[in-house]
């Protein structure tokens, strides 16, 4: 078992009697079935349905003092808490960056629970492992209590980008792009059945109508890997934008409709020189490029 500290994860935590269902009215997964051991994956978007940030939520136990605990990037902590705060209005709930206090460990190659933080499986995809909200100083007490190899950030990395999934910031925009865009519907990151939040109209129109153009898709490449941010182009189209990338694998936003065409007419997908071939995640239920149909 490997355990690694995020140091690109700030912690948020929402409190109160009604923390639940002041959530749950604005972010985009259910809430209301999560409980200490679990999480769910969400995001907060614009009116307009684009994500301002994605996160992990999970809940503490009542002996443990309560609330809703939010794993999300560090960077957009203190966003995601003013944001908060402006949806709030008069519900009684506390919000409080703790993203001075706390980290986020990842947990990978192994099961376990941890005394030292807040454990929790990660909900998007089984093989990315579970996560410990807690102090940094104790990381190493805690991945001796799991018997995990405690190891660096760019591990947990190499081994997500290899499972295909998709980090906002590296992977995709923040403010610019759309749920389904960033693979949050296959990962569980949007629940098509509750009640209303904010940006659900485009994100329930998207999905009813299956226009998704664009998606994060896992790639491989030989040799050196392309520079992220670099264009992605398909015959003298472009195609896409790289992401993220490691050991031979990456990920990156691209068109769905010329990949495909580029896959039937055998166009080299290129980055900056470099040929890509898109890879199939696991977890991928979208038609695919080179396939007829979605995966049932």
């Amino acid at each position: 078992m490997k355990a690694a500290l995020l140091p690109d994860r700030g912690v948020i935590k929402v409190a109160g009697e009604a923390a639940r269902g002041f959530l749950n009215g604005i972010v985009t997964s259910d809430i209301g079935d999560v409980a200490p051991g679990t999480a769910r994956f969400a995001a907060l978007l614009t009116p307009q349905g684009k994500i301002i940030v994605d996160f992990l939520i999970t809940e503490a136990a009542a002996e443990d003092g309560g609330g809703f605990y939010f794993d999300v990037p560090k960077a957009l902590a203190p966003t995601l808490a003013q944001k908060l705060n402006f949806y709030k209005l008069r519900a009684k709930v506390t919000i409080e960056d703790l993203s001075d206090r706390l980290g986020v460990m990842a947990v990978w190659d192994g099961a376990g629970t941890s005394d030292y933080g807040l454990t929790y499986p990660d909900p998007r995809f089984a093989p990315l492992g579970f996560r410990v909200i807690l102090p940094p100083e104790v990381i190493a007490e805690a991945a001796a209590d799991l018997s995990a190899n405690l190891t660096d950030a760019d591990a947990y990395e190499a081994h997500r980008i290899a499972l295909g999934v998709p980090r906002g910031g590296a992977d995709f925009v923040f403010g610019d792009t759309f749920p389904h865009e960033a693979d949050m519907d296959q990962l569980g990151g949007v629940d098509f059945d509750k009640g209303c939040y904010i940006g659900q109209e485009v994100v329930s129109r998207v999905e009813h109508r299956s226009t998704a153009r664009s998606r994060v898709v896992p790639v491989a490449y030989d040799d050196n890997a392309p520079m992220p941010g670099l264009d992605i182009t398909a015959g003298d189209k472009p195609a896409g934008m790289m992401g993220s990338a490691a050991n031979g694998r990456g990920l990156a936003l691209l068109r769905l409709d010329r990949v495909a065409d580029a896959i039937a007419t055998g166009t080299p997908i290129l980055c900056g020189g470099v040929t890509l071939r898109v890879v199939k995640p696991d977890w991928a239920r979208f038609a695919f490029p080179g396939e007829t149909k979605a995966a049932e």
